[in-house]
């Protein structure tokens, strides 16, 4: 009784529009009042100490690190050196597109971000070489997922705080997914690319114009090599990482590419404080309402009723695979993961997942979410960038919804994946 009110108030919460910050502690409170005797001081302590950890202090400063990066000109150079590579070719600047995906994921962790971020001026840009509208829209939003897949990752950190995993580990199990995501997102570009006849740049780049962008791009390209090159050599902690990443984003943005300012410098702060203002709260509530799950043995309750559908590990993973793209639609990751960890991550160990697998599996599929209509955030990001309704990209944005789907699975079922480097 106690999990039907308080999963029933909060979905009926979120279908009202409330935030899911209120939602979460809302439904929390009446859970409590009116179904068990406990105080609900409860909620204000677990708040609290669900807030009070050092490698969640990671999340601003990748946060503003990304932020930086994006008004210092960082990830505009990157776009004109990947292109020179592949810019030439059938589809080269959606591509293009998916791979600045990529590599700023590597340096902001965050898929919105990334979005925000690379799609600024790829989406305008394809648009111009005579691509789709909605389709450029839609392989942004798409290819921002990867932002929360390769290292460093703020759910990945969310996730190891949770469960108890190592963030580090967390980090190395990324790259390989996060890497075959790109690559099946470029597959479709090529294919539809091909299809519709969006052609790349008019001839192709000599080595004089690669090694050109190569030193315009340096000091872009060699910043995750100094954030993830510390974290594996033991140098510092990711939260360190972070640190390091917005002294650095700071110092190239401002003294070497010379387009951060005081006010771009001003603007990115600011951004950071409210995004992560509201990340905070979300968390922190989310700890609360996890604490009383566990409190009420909810999450007991609920793997004992999965395992009884079936005693087949694969079907049992493939339930919670749609049960979690479910999830990710409606629900932001960080709580989703706060909530949904301590029930699922039983099941999967049970039937012989490892946790590190685990969390890359979770992380996906509510990844998968942000480009999933009707709120994704990675949608919605992208369609206020190119002012296009979402509704038109609906359609597009399914074919590499369906190219994730498959990476997904291959992760769920084939260990090496996750695990190759640990």
């Amino acid at each position: 009784m106690e999990a039907l009110t308080l999963f029933g108030i909060f979905f009926i919460l979120l279908l009202l529009s409330m935030p899911i910050g209120y939602a979460i502690g809302i439904a929390t409170l009446i859970t409590m009042l009116s179904h068990t005797t406990m105080p609900t001081l409860m909620i204000v302590q677990n708040s609290v100490a669900g807030v009070d950890s050092f490698p969640l202090m990671a999340i601003p400063f990748f946060m503003l690190a990304g932020n930086l990066m994006s008004s210092g000109g960082i990830a505009k150079r990157l776009v004109d050196f990947f292109e020179s590579f592949i810019g030439h070719i059938t589809g080269g600047l959606g591509m293009v597109t998916i791979v600045v995906c990529m590599f700023f994921a590597a340096i902001s962790g965050s898929a919105v971000a990334t979005v925000s971020a690379v799609g600024a001026f790829m989406i305008p840009e394809m648009v111009n070489h005579g691509y789709d509208k909605s389709f450029s829209v839609a392989l942004t939003a798409a290819a921002g997922t990867i932002g929360v897949i390769i290292p460093p990752s703020v759910p990945f950190v969310i996730y190891g705080v949770v469960s108890g995993a190592s963030i580090t580990e967390m980090f190395t199990a990324g790259f390989l997914p996060g890497i075959l995501m790109g690559i099946a997102l470029m597959l479709v570009c090529y294919i539809v690319s091909k299809k519709k006849g969006y052609k790349g740049n008019d001839k192709r780049k000599n080595l004089r114009d690669i090694f050109t962008t190569f030193k315009e791009a340096f000091w872009a390209i060699l910043s995750p090599v100094i954030i993830l090159g510390g974290i594996y050599s033991g140098k510092f902690t990711p939260t360190e990482a972070a640190v390091v990443s917005v002294v650095y984003s700071f110092i190239v943005g401002v003294f070497v590419y010379r387009e951060l300012d005081m006010k771009g410098a001003y603007n990115s702060v600011k951004d950071a404080i409210v995004v992560n203002g509201a990340t905070t709260f979300m968390i922190g509530l989310s700890t609360a309402f996890a604490a009383l799950l566990t409190m009420e043995q909810i999450p007991l309750k609920i793997a004992a009723f999965i395992t009884n559908l079936s005693g087949n590990g694969i079907i049992i993973l493939l339930l919670i695979n749609i049960f979690l793209l479910i999830v990710g639609m409606f629900i932001d990751n960080i709580p989703a993961t706060i909530i949904l960890t301590p029930i699922l991550l039983p099941i999967v160990v049970k039937f012989g997942m490892s946790p590190i697998t685990f969390g890359i599996m979770l992380t996906m599929n509510l990844a998968i979410g942000f480009c999933t209509p009707p709120y994704g955030i990675n949608l919605f990001v992208a369609s206020a960038i190119s002012k296009v309704r979402m509704e038109s990209v609906t359609g597009q944005i399914m074919k590499f919804i369906l190219a994730l789907i498959i990476v997904l699975m291959l992760v769920t079922f084939w260990k090496p994946l996750t695990m190759v480097f640990l």
